[in-house]
C-alpha cells in the first residue's frame, strides 16, 4: 500500500474545506485536468465527481465516488479508471498542534491495476502522492494566509472549545 503523509501548516478545518469542495479536486489531484460534481452532494456518502485525465491529445473521463466520510476527519474514495480498474484512496486529516497531519493511503481494488501492482507501481504512486500533498498544502496554506490578511487588525481568534484538538 502506498501511504504518505504531510504536515500542512493550517487548521484541519481549512484542509477539510478544500477536500469537501468537489469542484477543486483537479487543483490538487495529480493527473487530473478537470473535475465537476456529477452525483449527490460532495462529499456525502455515494456522491461522485467526474474527472478528466489527459495524455497529449487523448483524454480519459471517469469518476470518483465517496465510500466513507467522517466530516473534518476522513474521506475514503473509490476512483474508477475504466479498464485499469478501481483504486481506494483514504485521506485522514488529524490535528497536529495548530496544524494538520494529512495521511493518504491508496491501493488498487479491482481490475488490471491490482494485477500489475508491484514495487515499481508503488514507487510511482509515492511520487504522485508527494506532489499531490504538496499541491494540497500550497492551496490550504495560501487560503489560510489570505484569511489572516483579511482579518481586521486587533481581532483575536478564539481557541476551539475543546482546547485546540483534543478528541472525546
Amino acid at each position: 500500500m502506498a501511504v504518505r503523509h504531510r504536515l500542512i501548516r493550517t487548521s484541519p478545518q481549512t484542509v477539510w474545506a478544500v477536500l469537501a469542495d468537489g469542484t477543486r479536486y483537479a487543483e490538487w489531484v495529480v493527473g487530473t485536468s478537470s473535475s465537476e460534481p456529477v452525483r449527490g452532494h460532495w462529499p456525502q456518502l455515494g456522491s461522485a465527481i467526474g474527472f478528466e485525465v489527459r495524455f497529449g491529445p487523448m483524454s480519459l473521463t471517469n469518476e470518483t465516488v465517496v465510500r466513507r466520510c467522517v466530516p473534518g476527519e476522513a474521506l475514503e474514495l473509490e476512483a474508477l479508471a475504466g479498464p485499469l480498474g478501481t483504486a481506494r484512496i483514504a485521506i485522514d486529516v488529524r490535528p497536529w498542534g495548530d496544524h494538520s497531519l494529512v495521511i493518504v493511503d491508496e491501493h488498487p481494488l479491482r481490475g488490471a491495476g491490482g494485477l500489475v501492482h508491484n514495487v515499481a507501481v508503488e514507487a510511482l504512486i509515492q511520487i504522485r502522492h508527494r506532489t499531490m500533498l504538496a499541491r494540497l498544502a500550497k492551496i490550504c496554506e495560501r487560503e489560510a494566509a489570505e484569511e489572516e490578511r483579511r482579518r481586521p487588525l486587533g481581532q483575536v481568534v478564539s481557541p476551539e472549545p475543546d482546547g485546540g484538538g483534543a478528541r472525546a
